[in-house]
């Protein structure tokens, strides 16, 4: 009878759990809003390192961090160029940099022209396309068509009056226009023409973050597309005194290094992540983060609302501010290793309940558009996101098909990098340079840090992933740099000589400067108020 009796009871806590299973799933369902917003924040030169979440030693991030907590953080999101007005444009129109024309940031020299910085390099970098595409359907365009009031905010650098956001599909555009970085610096006045001055010394990260949590209030009852673009954390990075003291002593409590900086190919390299003027600047931009996300709350639409976070290439480790380290990834902004392009990259879709929390496939930018019209019940549009592909199976835990991953910069950067292109799938990472036709392969997972290059070891790789890359470039028109006539290994070789003593002097004293207990930038502090609410 007791054997009777404990079969029972077994079969009995089987059905209970199963009916309980079912009840979750089906409260999941129904839990699914019907109205679905977006709200898009994307960051500028922000560092895969530069936040708490990954490295709690220096930076402090907690809002950023709530979103990949309650999110799905993807490991190998990228963005899609390691300077910003490509990136941006993916992010725009789903495609890749070399089919879209906007391989460099808007505003960098090309062709001859790159003769006028000095650096007497090999080739003169490819043209480039100037404006974003009017013939293509944009992500706000194709969310319009869906009854989405599309609302944008902060840094747009995709063209110049004609090609702002209102013109490829923003109904609301506060403070976007032809700048790549923030003309009056990060306080009020603004030097902004589509940014009203605040009072003297207003926060602009949390001015934007204000309007946006405005317009979300306003449209509380319509669906929303808001798409909040910092122009944090691009040079020229400023930060209150409170905030620089405060991360000064916190750089001091874990040792400041003798020394920052190493010459790299062009330009020496930051490799310590100690520099308490940028770590303010960081955490401004996340109370930035933290005012939007409880505006959410407030109003009562965290429930309904995607929340995506990433930026638009790596954090700035030479050249601009030399604001940080990306180690142990290499790079920085500008360049083609892991530190120039691999991003924080962020999907919180409150209705799947976090059901995965960490995916490690590698995604880009270009992504976002089909994912964002798939979450929110709209049909993909394949012809327009050519190159991007709906993430959507990924954060329910399903699959998605290997691709090929193609980066396309035939351009130096101002912080380094070299003319490249690249191409990675699976974890195989092929980079092919232009100044000498040499590649470089890597296995990203045996060797994030690209320290082992391997390509002589794997020639068939090597053979297989160049031919897919340049049969994707030549299929989508691709520019190509061209040989300097007058170049001169002597000119070339007295500036990195230059760059090698001159330039790593300053940068080292600089860098002690602004360590220094007694630093004092003799002008009030930018500006800034004391207190930033």
């Amino acid at each position: 009878m007791k054997r009777i009796t404990t079969l029972f009871t077994l079969v009995f806590v089987v059905l209970t759990s199963c009916k309980d299973k079912k009840a979750e799933t089906t409260k999941t369902i129904e839990t699914e809003p019907e109205k679905k917003n977006i709200l898009f924040i994307l960051a500028d030169d922000y560092g895969y390192n530069d936040m708490s979440f990954r490295n709690d030693s220096f930076y402090e991030t907690p809002n950023i961090d709530l979103i990949a907590q309650e999110g799905t953080v993807f490991n190998n999101g990228y963005a899609n160029c390691q300077v910003c007005s490509p990136s941006r444009a993916s992010i725009m129109n789903g495609k890749f940099p070399a089919r879209h024309g906007i391989t460099d940031w808007i505003g960098a020299r090309e062709g001859e022209k790159w003769r006028e910085k000095k650096r007497f390099n090999k080739l003169m970098p490819a043209t480039y396309e100037h404006n974003l595409a009017h013939k293509d359907i944009t992500l706000p365009e194709a969310l319009k068509e869906e009854g989405y009031t599309t609302y944008f905010a902060g840094k747009w650098h995709l063209g110049e009056k004609g090609s702002w956001p209102e013109d490829h599909g923003f109904d609301i555009n506060v403070g976007g226009w032809d700048a790549g970085g923030p003309r009056g610096g990060y306080y009020s006045p603004y030097n902004n023409p589509n940014l009203k001055d605040g009072k003297d010394g207003e926060n602009l990260s949390m001015r934007l973050a204000k309007e946006t949590v405005k317009f979300m209030k306003e449209n509380k009852d319509e669906k929303f597309f808001a798409y909040l673009s910092f122009y944090a954390v691009h040079g020229p990075i400023q930060s209150t005194k409170e905030k620089w003291e405060k991360y000064r002593n916190k750089a001091e409590k874990n040792g400041i290094a003798e020394s920052s900086f190493k010459m790299k190919k062009f330009f020496p390299m930051r490799e310590t992540q100690d520099n308490p003027i940028y770590a303010g600047l960081v955490e401004s931009m996340d109370d930035a983060v933290g005012t939007v996300l409880q505006g959410l709350k407030d109003l009562g639409l965290d429930k309904n609302t995607i929340v995506v976070f990433t930026s638009d290439n790596g954090g700035v480790s030479a050249g601009d501010a030399f604001s940080t380290s990306n180690l142990p990834l290499r790079g920085g902004k500008g360049y083609q290793y892991e530190g120039g392009i691999r991003e924080p990259y962020f999907i919180k879709v409150p209705w799947l309940n976090n059901n995965v929390k960490e995916n490690n496939v590698p995604v880009t930018g270009a992504d976002f558009y089909p994912t964002l019209l798939d979450l929110v019940g709209a049909e993909l549009k394949p012809n327009e996101h050519m190159d991007g592909v709906s993430l959507a199976p990924l954060l329910k835990g399903e699959n998605i098909e290997e691709r090929e991953l193609i980066w396309h910069y035939p351009h130096y950067g101002n912080q380094g990098g070299e003319p490249s292109s690249i191409i990675r799938k699976g974890d195989w990472k092929l980079i092919h340079y232009y100044e000498d036709g040499r590649n470089e392969l890597f296995n990203l997972k045996n060797d994030l840090g690209e320290k082992n290059e391997i390509s002589k070891e794997n020639t068939e790789i090597v053979t297989n992933l160049k031919v897919a890359l340049f049969d994707y470039l030549e299929n989508v028109g691709a520019r190509f740099p061209a040989k300097d006539p007058l170049y001169s290994a002597a000119l070339e070789a007295k500036h990195l000589e230059k760059m090698a003593t001159k330039k790593l002097e300053s940068l080292e004293k600089q860098r002690s400067l602004f360590l220094s207990p007694d630093f004092d930038p003799k002008n009030n502090w930018w500006g800034s108020l004391q207190t930033e609410d």
